[in-house]
């Protein structure tokens, strides 16, 4: 029952964050670029990104034991101590320890292109104190990527924050908002490209901002797990902008030819003219997904959009999450598969920002492989619609590639390609898998 009171509290503190900002809860309306726009050359085109994706923190073990000096522990990892989220502990799948298997795995699949993450608390797993030997690993990963003919793809923020920004006793001085973030970043930024620059072309200085901010700042559920605080939740809001900013300056001086591209959460909101008369529910969802990236997508050659479900705009959605596969229309997360969304989600990015698309995740958790390959079979199709009513799509990434930690619903929810063998560390491709390598081998231009 308190979980629900919670739920009810994070919904009200959205509203109110709304009516502190704006003065009411309004639709996002048509973006408008600043004044200070940066003005990017247009990409050229280049073969289709047939791409899958990982996460540094959900798929890399430690690699290193905790008496060793380069021991490192992230936000999540205290947040789990606190008993907020189920713990990883420190083996994930082995992909730090064991990427050549990944590679093998991406060569399987056939794709030519692969999104993996820097783990920040990796690299300075103490204020100040560099290892230099994992940076040196990250890099030897891109180029074993550009040895195989796969281009890699950078993500510079998953989520993940070292534990040294992590303020268990004062949490509004946490991760975004912790005093020393934004210098820290900078030089870690700095520091990363210094040794990536060269084996690596396409960078995301933050994947989901948007999702994590109002899941960390006002939901409670994730890092730093403050519910109802609007006042931090703006100020992480604008850290974000310029961290995001930030980066993207960083990396284009040290590789002038560099993409940069931001991925966003963006799940469809349909319209409900019975649930939500007002509107309100709508245009709180519309703001969640483009209120950040309204302020940094003049840096961005590409937009990423992370689609995986749609939802009606009613009280009974935003309150009461259902967990596991319901029907044939949910997935193992309690999320409605609607593959029409995607194309309405992408339709509505390319109007409102004219740039470049890559379908950056996609997937669905479910152990049933014909749902699996139901679902990608569909939401391609939904994609090659939208391209062929003129939206400018470059790429689509399954997620994931094998099955791992999902944050919060702990080892629940298989979304990979490839399921993980525990006592051999083997990755075995799965049906859909299979169907994903076939379609992309015989379709190689949608």
């Amino acid at each position: 029952m308190f979980s629900q009171y919670k739920k009810i509290l994070g919904t009200l503190s959205l509203f109110l964050l709304l009516f502190l900002i704006n003065g009411c809860i309004t639709h996002p309306g048509p973006y408008c670029a600043s004044k200070k726009t940066i003005a990017l050359k247009p990409l050229p085109k280049e073969p289709f990104w047939w791409g899958i994706s990982t996460a540094s923190y959900q798929n890399e073990d430690r690699g290193y034991a905790p008496d060793s000096p380069w021991y490192f522990k992230t936000d999540w990892d205290r947040f789990a101590e606190e008993g907020r989220t189920p713990p990883r502990g420190d083996k994930a799948v082995f992909s730090w320890s064991e990427f050549d298997r990944d590679i093998a795995a991406a060569k399987q699949l056939g794709v030519n292109h692969f999104r993996f993450g820097i783990e920040w608390a990796r690299v300075e797993p103490h204020p100040g104190v560099i290892n230099h030997a994992a940076l040196q690993q990250y890099a030897k990963m891109a180029q074993r990527l550009k040895a195989e003919g796969i281009e890699p793809v950078v993500t510079l923020w998953h989520f993940t924050f070292p534990d040294w920004l992590y303020d268990s006793h004062h949490k509004t001085k946490s991760n975004f908002c912790h005093p020393d973030v934004e210098e820290a970043w900078r030089a870690h930024v700095q520091r990363v490209m210094k040794v990536m620059a060269p084996y690596a072309r396409i960078y995301v200085p933050q994947n989901e901002p948007n999702g994590a901010l109002q899941l960390g700042w006002l939901a409670g559920h994730w890092p730093p797990g403050l519910l109802f605080h609007p006042g931090g939740y703006k100020k992480a809001m604008k850290v974000s902008v310029t961290m995001f900013r930030d980066a993207a300056a960083i990396v284009r001086k040290e590789r002038p030819d560099a993409v940069i591209m931001g991925i966003y959460a963006l799940p469809e909101c349909r319209r409900s003219w019975t649930h939500d008369p007002t509107a309100v529910i709508y245009n709180l969802y519309q703001r969640q997904n483009y209120d950040q990236l309204d302020q940094v997508v003049d840096t961005c050659d590409i937009i990423g959009v992370n689609y995986y479900y749609s939802k009606s705009s009613s009280i009974r959605e935003l309150l009461i999450r259902r967990m596991g596969e319901r029907s044939s229309q949910y997935t193992q997360m309690g999320w409605e598969i609607v593959p029409e969304g995607l194309y309405r989600t992408l339709c509505a990015v390319n109007e409102r920002y004219h740039k470049p698309i890559v379908v950056s995740e996609n997937g669905v958790a479910t152990q049933s492989g014909q749902k699996s390959i139901s679902y990608f079979r569909n939401h391609i199709a939904q994609m090659r619609r939208a391209m062929n009513d003129g939206v400018d799509i470059r790429g689509y990434f399954p997620w994931t590639l094998v099955d791992n930690y999902e944050w919060t619903e702990g080892w629940h929810g298989q979304f990979g390609l490839f399921s993980y063998a525990r006592k051999t560390h083997n990755l075995h491709i799965t049906p859909p898998g299979i169907w994903y390598s076939r379609f992309i081998n015989a379709y190689p231009e949608p």
